[in-house]
């Protein structure tokens, strides 16, 4: 579970990001959460990583308060996190099977897990055909697919996805928006999708939270609607 209350975060120069946000956001939920260009969503997907520091309130996830978490203790909270970005974030002179394989042995994976774990990760994502491939190689929701893929490497709790269909087009935004959908479904881990797109939140029937000027504006639940 996800749970902000009363979280302010204002940056140096004296803006007001986020201004009193308290939500919860229960295990195995799909939630979008949208807002136009500086509405303060991206900050906070920034507050769950833990890659600014709030001004007042608390975030709590799975039990932990984790702003309050030692600088030493990050980096492992993080690995409870999955996170796809627009930009894809690959390295350009690795593989497919390499970029996903980098996640796992950066925390010390045993070789034959990593062996074992990448090509069911690939085939997820329906990539396995692209393992050997490098991203110069692949188109722009190839390349997101295998982001995905990374993402799920170290099987976290939490997926969030910041803008992931930004850089790719409308029909391959679909497929990576059901790919995050059977995610959440059949691999039940939670699942924060933030963007300003809205042409397919309708038809995927989730929660969605919109944040305007650093506040929910409002908090729409799921209709349990589904293709």
């Amino acid at each position: 579970m996800i749970r902000l209350k009363d979280v302010e975060m204002e940056y140096d120069n004296g803006t007001r990001a986020i201004r009193g946000i308290s939500l919860t956001i229960e295990d195995g939920e799909f939630v979008f959460i949208i807002g136009h260009s500086g509405a303060g969503k991206t900050t906070l997907t920034k507050l769950l990583l833990l890659q600014e520091k709030i001004s007042s309130g608390s975030i709590v996830v799975n039990g932990t308060d984790i702003t309050k978490l030692p600088e030493r203790a990050i980096p492992y909270y993080r690995r409870t996190v999955g996170t796809v970005f627009q930009d894809f974030r690959l390295f350009k002179d690795k593989t497919a099977y390499e970029n996903v394989a980098f996640a796992m042995r950066v925390i010390g994976t045993p070789g034959k897990e990593i062996r074992e774990r990448v090509p069911a990760l690939l085939k997820i994502v329906s990539m396995a055909d692209k393992a050997k491939h490098f991203p110069s190689e692949m188109s722009g929701g190839e390349q997101q697919r295998i982001a995905l893929a990374r993402a799920l490497a170290n099987n976290p709790d939490i997926i969030i996805a910041d803008e992931p269909t930004g850089n790719i087009d409308p029909t391959m935004s679909k497929v990576i928006m059901n790919m995050l959908l059977k995610i959440n479904k059949k691999l039940g881990k939670t699942v924060i999708v933030v963007t300003h797109d809205n042409s397919f939140i309708e038809r995927l029937g989730q929660r969605v939270i919109t944040i305007k000027n650093g506040r929910v504006a409002s908090d729409i639940p799921a209709t349990a609607k589904e293709e």
